[in-house]
């Protein structure tokens, strides 16, 4: 169940998806706490990064483990606009984060709850808590609005 602590972080995603957006990449954010602090921040940046895994949760996945010198990230919280793909569940799992919460499903590719529901797979050595549906239609909104723009 979502607390009012996550209903906060998610703004802060929320508002990383929008610094995204205004930069012409799709809106999405992504923050990783640990322990009541964001210790790693991203937004999506594929097209100006000239980089296909320069997705939200895998900037801020990066951010920290720079901050902490550590690839490992246990005992975290990831909170991210929309749900995950493929490679960023992947990377969470390999991070060891403790937690997902995501906002809006993605049914074309997202992975925890649209298509393949990886979160309920048991071929993983980590397992990721998990919470969707947080500040969905806010974050739903600004990937609509986004390609409203674009067609």
């Amino acid at each position: 169940m979502a607390t009012p602590r996550d209903y906060e972080f998610m703004r802060r995603a929320l508002e990383l998806a929008e610094i995204a957006g205004e930069r012409g990449e799709v809106p999405v954010g992504a923050v990783l706490v640990r322990e009541g602090k964001i210790i790693g921040e991203g937004s999506n940046r594929p097209i100006g990064n000239c980089d296909p895994s320069a997705h939200a949760e895998i900037v801020a996945l990066r951010h920290a483990a720079e901050q902490l010198q550590n690839y490992r990230l246990p005992q975290t919280t990831l909170y991210v606009t929309i749900e995950p793909c493929t490679m960023c569940f992947g990377a969470m799992v390999h991070a060891r984060v403790g937690r997902l919460v995501y906002g809006a499903a993605e049914p074309r590719a997202g992975v925890v709850e649209s298509r393949l529901k990886l979160g309920e797979a048991d071929f993983f050595n980590h397992k990721i808590a998990l919470e969707g549906g947080v500040m969905a239609e806010e974050a739903s909104s600004l990937v609509r609005e986004f390609f409203r723009g674009r067609r």
